[in-house]
């Protein structure tokens, strides 16, 4: 992850948030606090926006970390869309409107004040196309030009060609709900239901909830204990399992589009999720929780956003593993292990996706016997000198909801202290999806979460935001896999 986007229906960052990014080499894109709404353009409501925005501009413009500026999120497409049921008759005023604001006002204000860095109207937009319409496009989600925001939660996310091979991905994303340590903190007893008043109160979404259970059911069992509070603590994992996979998917595939163009749509040359951090403790799109806390999602972004990473996938019944590089040097790397059938060395190039391997899936299940689409997935990753230099990746052959031959694993750990950090020494009996190792209200996280486990042992690093001990780890502890859901 290499780059924030500070969204227009928030607020302007604190400087100390700037100077961090300015520090760690996180590219920042800032909006102007303008979105989803149309806005007035009386002359003291004009002479508001223009000190607001210079005055950010002063302030603001010296880190070396913002690239962009952002009129605002969405309105372009608000508008064009039409999504408030503007009559047809009267869209040329609020057009008007809008380049008044942003184009004869904010853009101006920015081209005055900063020289050094490009301006965008809003977001999603098409760039020179719009300008060519008269700064609105009638498709702003056109894939051909500019960026796009993209949300489906009804097809299946893990099905790669529901998404655009656009030229910048610049919103998209599954909601699910934050852990129950977190929840518990606001809640009480008669709300620990997924139909409960709370959950729907919590909820801004409008059919979040059913959303999410509708995208989690297509690939895996939904929770029928019998105890609600089980049955609640399951259906939050089994969400935050569905927002990790559905967005590993859809970012694997904006990251392998970016060195090809198909009937002039792709180099995808970004991909910002929506979204990081949330301010309250709710169901949402957010990778952490409200108090900092990982879900599963932000522990996948540090694998999907890795800066070298093999991608599987299929089509037409054929598996594909293509190679991604971010970095700025080229890197000599083999392909492993695809059931022992490595690739020969070959050299990534630098900023590059190129395709390294394909096999007829029939051929590579027959190679890999006795192997099933039910009962197989495949695993890899891309090593130098036998060594890993990127995740291990897998791909899922079918739907969990089919798969053959996963038992319930019994894993157990023993935790240890190493100095500042606590090593969870793991041992499962069985391959285990999606390992997710919680220790409740304990700030901290850990090396790795909601992994899969194929191997008996693993060793897992907790760093911990505040003094902690061995015996309150192990008390806190409990460890969930995908077969425990029942």
């Amino acid at each position: 992850m290499n780059t924030l986007r500070v969204w227009g229906g928030g607020v302007y960052e604190q400087d100390e948030f700037y100077e961090i990014c300015n520090e760690l080499g996180i590219m920042v894109w800032q909006d102007f606090m303008f979105a989803c709404a149309l806005y007035p353009t009386q002359d003291n409501f004009m002479d508001s926006v223009r000190e607001e925005v210079a005055y950010q501009i002063r302030r603001l413009k010296s880190h070396p970390s913002i690239i962009i500026w952002s009129g605002n999120n969405e309105n372009e497409a608000a508008l064009m869309m039409n999504w408030y049921g503007l009559d047809p008759s009267v869209l040329h005023t609020y057009i008007d409107d809008y380049v008044a604001l942003y184009v004869k006002n904010i853009r101006e204000v920015v081209l005055t004040n900063d020289k050094t860095r490009p301006f965008i109207v809003s977001s999603p937009t098409n760039g020179a196309e719009s300008i060519a319409e008269g700064w609105v496009a009638a498709n702003p989600y056109d894939t051909h030009f500019g960026d796009v925001h993209f949300y489906d939660y009804i097809n299946d996310c893990w099905n790669w060609k529901i998404f655009p091979k656009a030229r910048f991905a610049s919103e998209y994303g599954y909601q699910s709900w934050p852990s129950f340590s977190t929840l518990e903190k606001v809640s009480s007893e008669e709300d620990w239901s997924y139909e409960s008043k709370f959950s729907l109160h919590r909820q801004h979404h409008e059919d979040g909830n059913k959303a999410m259970l509708l995208q989690a059911a297509i690939h895996f069992m939904l929770p029928q204990s019998r105890d609600p509070l089980q049955r609640f603590k399951d259906t939050i994992y089994l969400t935050q399992v569905m927002q990790a996979q559905c967005v590993k998917t859809e970012t694997e595939f904006y990251r392998r589009s970016r060195s090809e163009v198909v009937e002039g749509e792709g180099h995808t040359m970004g991909a910002l999720y929506w979204q990081l951090n949330d301010i309250w403790q709710a169901p949402s799109w957010a990778s952490l929780e409200y108090g900092g806390k990982w879900k599963m999602l932000h522990y996948f972004a540090r694998h999907f956003f890795a800066p070298l990473l093999p991608v599987g996938f299929e089509n037409e019944d054929v598996f594909f593993i293509y190679g991604v590089s971010d970095l700025r040097q080229d890197s000599k790397v083999t392909l492993t292990p695809l059931c022992s059938h490595g690739t020969e060395s070959f050299v990534m190039k630098a900023g590059e996706a190129v395709l390294l391997y394909e096999e007829p899936v029939p051929e590579l299940l027959r190679r890999c016997g006795p192997c099933t689409r039910q009962s197989c997935l495949v695993s890899f990753y891309l090593s130098t000198d036998s060594e890993p230099v990127s995740p291990a990746n897998h791909h899922f052959l079918s739907s969990l909801r089919s798969a053959e031959g996963l038992r319930k694993a019994h894993i157990t750990a023993v935790i240890s202290q190493r100095g500042d950090t606590f090593v969870f020494d793991l041992e499962a009996s069985a391959v285990a999806p999606f390992v997710w190792l919680d220790v409740g209200s304990i700030p901290g996280r850990f090396s790795d979460n909601g992994f899969l486990m194929t191997e008996k042992t693993r060793t897992v690093l907790f760093y911990p935001w505040k003094p902690t001990s061995t015996s309150e780890l192990e008390q806190a502890f409990h460890v969930t896999s995908l077969m425990d859901i029942s």
